[in-house]
Order: structure tokens, then sequence, then C-alpha cells
């Protein structure tokens, strides 16, 4: 059987396989409705682990201060800063009586490990139910922790929510970020609301202390540099005890990187967790990627060789049709349709740059999350 025949039956099963993850597993979330109840009263601490984020704080933390909620704290994690991040946390709490420092000192740096830091907030927090976010994080609503609070009760423990990135006009490598978010919420909502929850993100997260102090923590991968929030997810995460938060008012922006190599410093680090995962998760992740690596690489052979040239445009169609009308409901509810246009040229570029960070991540292991 000739070669090209061959790479046409197999870019054909690629569309299929394709073509299962968009009707099979992201329609779990485009279809899906939010389940809620009424935690009005649910005292909630607020954690946020700040290092050299003293600019961000003084931005952005008035907003998480100034939530419409009855019974929180804001645990604030100075995890030994060099700038004046310390300085702003004392000044913010001289302003508003509910924040909680914790000063994690250089004597005490544990590996230099954020998850060290984290640990002693949480110890610190005084509530059951724990809210997490970044220092460069701010909500989009004054209802973000009522609106992850709901999703609280008996059976859920653990709390999925959206990080968006704030947008920037005319700006290619923003819509690059947000795309490459939308994607990752899609697939960890996805996932979890067909029963196999595998991760969350820090930016917006929620978890009880019992939960945590039931799993010993991070300690199963404490000496990993990053993951505290999708490693810790992978590990105690089950069909039973995660919920998801995708209304607006539930989402969090932070703020992107501006040049792509600080991007993809920062995405290194974060595919650098991935080998941790669970193996069924790493096969299902691993042939999601796969797939989409192929579809464009075999889509772009076949067309140059030009053969059954209507069996591959009619099968190069139907998949990109999915993609439009799947992410597109998809990234309606996450508040991203600016992006629907450029779908296909996003996920191309992304593609080789999951790719080039695969192979750099072999060649050698990225540094410390700061």
């Amino acid at each position: 059987m000739p070669l090209l025949v061959v790479l046409l039956y197999i870019f054909l099963v690629v569309v299929a396989i394709q073509a299962i993850f968009f009707l099979g597993v992201y329609t779990k979330f485009v279809f899906s409705k939010e389940e809620q109840n009424d935690n009005s009263s649910l005292p909630v601490s607020v954690i946020i682990c700040a290092k050299n984020e003293a600019e961000n704080l003084k931005t952005f933390l008035p907003s998480i201060c100034e939530q419409d909620y009855p019974n929180f704290e804001i645990v604030l994690i100075n995890d030994d800063s060099t700038d004046d991040t310390l300085d702003v946390i004392e000044a913010l709490a001289s302003q508003y009586s509910n924040i909680k420092i914790v000063n994690v000192k250089s004597i005490e740096a544990f590996w230099g490990n954020k998850k060290y830091a984290l640990t002693l907030g949480i110890k610190a927090a005084k509530n059951e139910c724990l809210l997490f976010s970044d220092a460069d994080c701010k909500p989009v609503s004054t209802h973000w922790i009522s609106e992850m609070s709901n999703h609280f009760s008996k059976e859920k423990s653990i709390v999925l929510g959206y990080g968006g990135y704030l947008k920037i006009k005319n700006s290619f490598l923003n819509k690059l970020i947000r795309y490459e978010t939308l994607i990752t919420a899609v697939n960890y909502f996805s996932f979890a609301l067909s029963g196999i929850p595998y991760m969350g993100v820090g930016r917006n997260l929620a978890y009880t202390k019992e939960e945590f102090f039931n799993a010993n923590g991070f300690i199963n991968h404490i000496k990993v540099r990053s993951g505290d929030d999708d490693l810790f997810v992978n590990q105690v995460a089950t069909p039973k005890n995660t919920a998801c938060a995708f209304s607006e008012n539930s989402f969090t922006l932070s703020v992107p990187k501006k040049s792509y190599k600080a991007w993809y410093l920062q995405k290194r680090r974060h595919v650098s967790t991935a080998q941790h995962y669970k193996s069924s998760h790493k096969v299902l992740l691993a042939l999601l990627y796969i797939s989409n690596f192929l579809f464009w690489v075999l889509a772009l052979v076949l067309f140059i060789a030009q053969i059954k040239w209507q069996i591959i445009l009619g099968a190069f169609a139907f998949r990109l049709s999915l993609q439009y009308l799947i992410l597109g409901l998809a990234s309606k509810k996450l508040k991203e349709t600016d992006l629907i246009l450029l779908f296909p040229l996003l996920e191309f570029f992304l593609v080789i740059t999951q790719l080039t960070i695969f192979i750099n991540n072999i060649i050698s292991k990225p540094k410390h999350w700061k």
C-alpha cells in the first residue's frame, strides 16, 4: 500500500478521534448548567501567596477586599519577597480588618518552595473553605466569593473555576495566551463533568481544609517546584467531590505576559508538572495533543500531495466545523468570543509552541515558579 494512502487512512482516524473529543467530551461542558447551593453564610478564607508582587497587590487586592460577602478573611502570604510586598501587605491590613498576614522568611524557606508557603497560609486560615487566587488576579465581580462558595456541599469539597486573562488590543500574543487558557479550561471542565477531573488553576480554585489535610497537603509532590494547583487536584479530585463554577461572576482575570519568551517560560513550568499526573490522565492528554498535531501535519502533507483531495478537504472542513461550533459555544460561555475567527490560526501556533516546549523540557528542566 502506498505511503500516501496509509497517511490518508491515519488522517481519517485522527479526524475521528478529534470528533470524539469534540462531541463526546467537550459537549459535557458546552451544554451543561451549573448547580449551585445557597451558601451565603459559609465562612471562607481567601488565600493569596505573593512573591515580589507589591505593585500587583496595590492594584488588584482591593477588588478582593471589597467583595460582597458577609463572612470571609483574606490570608496574605509574603513568600520571602525582596521588594516592598510585606510593606504593602501591612498597609492593606491596616486598611482592611479581615486581612491576616503570614510572613515566610528566608530562614524558613523549604527549598524555596511555594507549596511550603501555601501550607503555612492554609494552616493559618481560620475557616474550613479555602478559596485561592494570585496577586495579579482580580475577580470580574463583587460576587466572586459567593459564586465559588455556592458550589460547596456535603459531597463537593473541590471547586474548579475559570481564571482568564485581561485583553490587550491588537496583540496576537495576547490572543494566543487567551486561546491556550480557553482550551485548557474547556479540557478540565469537560473532563471533570465527564467524571475525570484532572486539574484546576490556582488563579481560581477552592477546596476544603479537610481535603487538604486528608491528603497530607502537598507532601506527595513537595519536591516538584510547580503544581500546587493542578497536581493537588490531580491527586485528590474524584467524580463525586469535584464541582465546576463557570458563571461569569465566578471568573477571575489575570495580567498576561507581555513577551513571547516570558509566556513560553511560564508554559514550560506548567507543562513540566504533567509528567506527574495519573497515568490514565497522561494517556488521554497525550492522545488529545497527538491527534491535534497529526491533524495539522497530515493535512498539510496530503494537501501538498493532492491525493484524493476531495476526501481530505471534506474531513478537514468537518473537523474545523466542529471546532467552530463546539469551541465557539464554549468561548461564549467563558466570554472569549473575540477569538472565534482566529481559532485555526491560534491552534496551529499553539500546537507548534507545545511541541517545542515538550522538546525543551526533555533537554532541560524549567526553573522555579518565580
